[in-house]
């Protein structure tokens, strides 16, 4: 299944930063946008909510080392216990390094995978490649609303916001 998108070219960012803005506050649904960097308040402008990873790494990591201080103490309590140097089996300074390492491991893979599953970045996926935005470009991907008279509208909005170059293109959805 595919749909029907308008893509605009700009060549600065403060123009795609109006354009998109602009966009989202017509009510025209904004794909994406893609730039050759960062572009800072693109997020605001595009009308992202803040991110949920960090939730996610932080249950990871509390995971992490939840599992790490479990395993350290049934092996040295319960399962195998060795009186060292007059030590208590259960001496949670010794446990500290493995910890750290299984929290921070948890956290990062988990995180990655997160991500990758949320953006739908996984093999065999299809994304719409636009090379230009690689070298000198800024595109922004608009859905497109029905009729022709839609159609017209969305394209004199972006071309009063500074787009260099309109194409209609098909996106697997």
């Amino acid at each position: 299944m595919s749909s029907s998108v308008l893509i605009g070219y700009f060549d600065n960012e403060d123009k795609i930063l109006d354009a998109t803005r602009a966009a989202h506050q017509a009510g025209y649904p904004v794909h994406d946008v893609y730039t050759p960097y960062a572009v800072h308040g693109m997020d605001e402008a595009m009308g992202l909510r803040p991110s949920r990873l960090t939730y996610v790494c932080f249950a990871a990591g509390l995971l992490g080392g939840s599992l790490a201080l479990a395993l350290q103490l049934y092996t040295s309590v319960v399962s195998w216990p060795l009186n060292v140097g007059g030590k208590p089996f259960n001496s949670l300074p010794a446990f500290i390094p493995v910890t750290f390492e299984l929290t921070v491991l948890f956290a990062g893979l988990i995180t990655v995978a997160a991500f990758l599953a949320r953006s739908r970045l996984f093999p065999g996926s299809r994304r719409l490649t636009l090379p230009r935005v690689t070298d000198d470009r800024f595109a922004l991907v608009l859905g497109a609303r029905q009729g022709e008279q839609a159609h017209h509208a969305v394209e004199d909005m972006l071309r009063r916001h500074g787009a260099v170059e309109l194409s209609w293109k098909e996106m697997p959805s």
